[in-house]
């Protein structure tokens, strides 16, 4: 196995840092953009983003925009898009009733939802790992139910645990369709789907919402903060530094993106999670790592075996 180069754990470090503020960043701006207009611009901008990079990477390497985008890339691409759109729409609805650090400790569920859908492929899932599923469904309720009352779930718990089903897809798509994928390709299947997210997303919101020009002009920052930094430079960041990094440490090193959104809702929201809420998010956090760690020494030990 490869080792675990500093530059891969610093990318990601960041990676995580700037996913964990976009969680602030779309809290902030859902208060003056309904959740269509503000996921679509930020989308887009995004993809103007990676847009430029692999136009100007593609060009200084080949000299020619000539087979930049394949047919099979288009239609991944496409895939993958429709996929985030459902899922990045759903979380961002989930602003409008929840607190950033609860829907972002909440999207982290994704991790136990991908082993889940893939046993239904034939993929073996560690006994252990489900005893972390089972510890991560404590957390969760501890962090969503006050009291033993159901009925205190809101809209927006419930909104960001079905985004964390259609993100478990999205990560098992990106899973069969980069194998054996350069990362030039990786970041050009991004660019695509994001611009497929935006554009479905931006036709959404002219049918249900009505954005005004001050309205967006009062969410600039965010929306800046969202497509720029989030979308285009972090997922950068990301398909980099996995590169030099270890699978296991690369997967706990991007779940601290939850651990980030807490302590950025705190220091720029105000949103000090309670006492019950905070001991969720621990153990969540403690299931997540313990989770991956497991199926990392899983990994390990078949390698060991075919060695």
């Amino acid at each position: 196995m490869r080792r675990s180069e500093p530059k891969g754990v610093i990318l990601l470090l960041m990676t995580a840092l700037i996913w964990g503020i976009s969680f602030v960043a779309q809290s902030v701006g859902s208060e003056s953009l309904e959740p269509f207009a503000y996921n679509g611009i930020r989308t887009l901008t995004g993809a103007i983003v990676l847009a430029v990079f692999v136009v100007v990477t593609w060009y200084a390497r080949h000299r020619t925009l000539r087979n930049i985008v394949s047919r099979k890339l288009l239609i991944q691409g496409t895939i993958l898009g429709l996929v985030f759109t459902v899922a990045s729409n759903l979380q961002q609805f989930a602003f409008l009733y929840s607190s950033a650090g609860k829907i972002a400790f909440i999207t982290a569920f994704y991790i136990f939802f991908v082993p889940a859908i893939g046993r239904f492929f034939g993929r073996k899932v560690h006994p252990a790992t489900w005893l972390c599923v089972a510890a991560a469904a404590a957390g969760l309720y501890l962090l969503s139910v006050k009291e033993g009352d159901f009925a205190s779930i809101n809209t927006g718990d419930i909104l960001a645990l079905i985004c964390a089903f259609f993100f478990s897809i999205h990560i098992l798509l990106i899973d069969r369709f980069s194998s054996g994928s350069d990362n030039s390709e990786g970041v050009r299947l991004s660019c695509i789907q994001f611009t497929v997210a935006g554009t479905v997303t931006i036709i959404l919101m002219l049918i249900f919402e009505h954005p005004t020009v001050n309205a967006v002009h009062n969410a600039l920052i965010p929306l800046l903060y969202s497509g720029i930094m989030s979308c285009g430079i972090a997922y950068t960041f990301q398909i980099v530094g996995q590169k030099y990094t270890k699978p296991v440490i690369a997967s706990l090193l991007m779940c601290l993106e939850s651990v980030f959104a807490v302590i950025a809702a705190a220091l720029l929201l105000n949103e000090i999670p309670s006492a019950r809420e905070g001991i969720g998010c621990a153990v969540m956090f403690a299931a997540i790592t313990a989770s991956q760690i497991i199926e990392f020494r899983k990994g390990s030990s078949s390698d060991s075996r075919n060695d």
